[in-house]
């Protein structure tokens, strides 16, 4: 068995995310705990209460969605010895979840991880106005259809592919006029569905650059140490494991396309027959199932799952360590 653990990005929050973890395990409510003092917000309070409008914006979902994969990891480390350096040949995480897979892997310090992404949340969201850009969904499209439709979409405006999620699972980012455009294009195409996302923000683009460059300055300013195992980073769809490179790619992944579906396959060519996905929601465990269908998959979001995860997980030595 050979495991990959997987980090979600924005659109698995949900108000109450996390709470069971923090209930049930010390861990995991020291984790809550440390990214709340980090960020001089009661984050935990919103996660758990809501109200979702406020949960839902990018500058309180990046950090909040970090927190819960963090507190998933570290209720596993204490409850069962389970580490990313004893149990994962890979990380990797979907765009703001490549900051949680690198937080696991030691690259980044916790409360560093947690203002970094407030830090990235506000300057996407500041990095264009409101109603300027736009986001779609093109369903039934691969990537090399899918980019063809961006670029005729584009018009001398930014269209470009957002996120390859899976084989006909494309996103697409850019001013709103041109993603309009593209809809029909998509659909005359041959896309089962092209439909527009309630998105705050068009990201992954060119628009925003502003974005990227507030990053290469906050990154540039954090302590990276290398990761106990190589981060397979979005833009490259390779693994990795030195700091500056991280940085330099975390950097482009603000204006670059997250490569999802050969992040995936190159985890598998790698070996990879189980997907651990880490935090909120089951959206990866899901696009791994299209990406990798022979590989296994686990979610481990809640207390009701630690179990299980485990169980699937120990080996006979860390059966051992943790007696």
């Amino acid at each position: 068995m050979t495991t990959a653990f997987t980090f979600p990005g924005q659109g698995s929050q949900s108000v109450g995310m996390g709470k069971s973890l923090a209930d049930a395990f010390p861990a995991a409510r020291a984790v809550f705990a440390e990214v709340d003092d980090a960020l001089g917000q009661k984050l935990s309070a919103l996660m758990w209460e809501g109200p979702e409008a406020d949960l839902t914006l990018t500058e309180n979902a990046q950090p909040a969605l970090m927190a819960v994969s963090m507190a998933a990891l570290r209720a596993l480390e204490a409850e069962h010895g389970i580490t990313v350096g004893n149990t994962a040949a890979f990380v990797a995480g979907h765009s703001l979840g490549e900051y949680s897979a690198l937080a696991a892997a030691g690259t980044f310090a916790l409360a560093d991880a947690a203002r970094l992404l407030k830090t990235r949340g506000k300057a996407m969201q500041a990095a264009t106005p409101v109603g300027v850009g736009a986001m779609a969904a093109l369903l039934g499209l691969d990537f090399a259809a899918a980019t063809a439709v961006a670029a005729e979409a584009a018009q001398g405006q930014v269209c470009q592919a957002a996120n390859d999620n899976s084989d006909g699972q494309v996103v697409i980012s850019g001013h709103r006029a041109a993603v309009e455009r593209a809809l029909d294009m998509a659909k005359a195409s041959g896309a089962k569905r092209a439909i527009l996302l309630p998105v705050s923000a068009p990201f992954h683009c060119a628009l925003m650059g502003p974005a990227a460059a507030v990053m290469a300055e906050a990154l540039a300013q954090v302590e990276m140490k290398p990761p106990v195992v190589p981060v397979v980073a979005n833009v490259l769809a390779s693994p990795i494991n030195d700091p500056q490179e991280i940085r330099a790619r975390l950097v482009e992944q603000v204006t670059g396309t997250v490569r999802w579906r050969e992040c995936v396959a190159a985890m598998a060519a790698g070996g990879v027959d189980v997907f651990v996905e880490l935090g909120a929601g089951k959206v990866l465990s899901g696009l791994a199932k299209k990406n990798a269908p022979d590989a296994r998959t686990l979610a481990v979001g809640s207390a009701e799952d630690m179990a299980a995860a485990a169980a699937a997980l120990k080996s006979p030595a860390q059966e051992q360590d943790h007696v």
